[in-house]
């Protein structure tokens, strides 16, 4: 696949790496200060930090991930991110997000998909 760049939310970017049947991964650049709002999607996600450091919240709870780490995200449990400083991460997602790949054929702006405009999770 070609290495696009799609902005997600401000400061956070994504390019999808590889997508297979079953599974489909993209690399996520986050800056300094930047946050991912609480949501939840259907898929499983897997994220592997490769450089820099976040602050994952899943179903409440609060972890740091550093380089090197990595953590699994069951579908349709809320989660958010805030980037503690300038992070790039693997994510891995099963089923692929159709919604994302959309996007990168160009059939789809990221405003359209329903995990762009998030609102807060009560």
């Amino acid at each position: 696949m070609e290495s696009t760049w799609t902005e997600m939310f401000p400061g956070v970017r994504r390019s999808t790496i590889a997508c297979g049947t079953q599974m489909m991964q993209m690399q996520v650049l986050l800056d300094a200060g930047s946050v991912v709002p609480a949501h939840a999607h259907p898929h499983e996600q897997v994220s592997y930090v490769l450089r820099g450091r976040l602050h994952f919240t899943i179903a409440g709870e609060t972890r740091e991930c550093g380089p090197g780490e990595a953590l699994a995200i069951p579908g349709g449990v809320a989660h958010a991110v805030e980037a503690l400083e300038e992070t790039l991460v693997i994510d891995t997602f099963s089923p692929p997000r159709e919604d994302l790949l959309a996007q990168d054929r160009g059939e789809a702006r990221a405003e359209a998909s329903p995990y762009y405009n998030l609102q807060p999770l009560q």
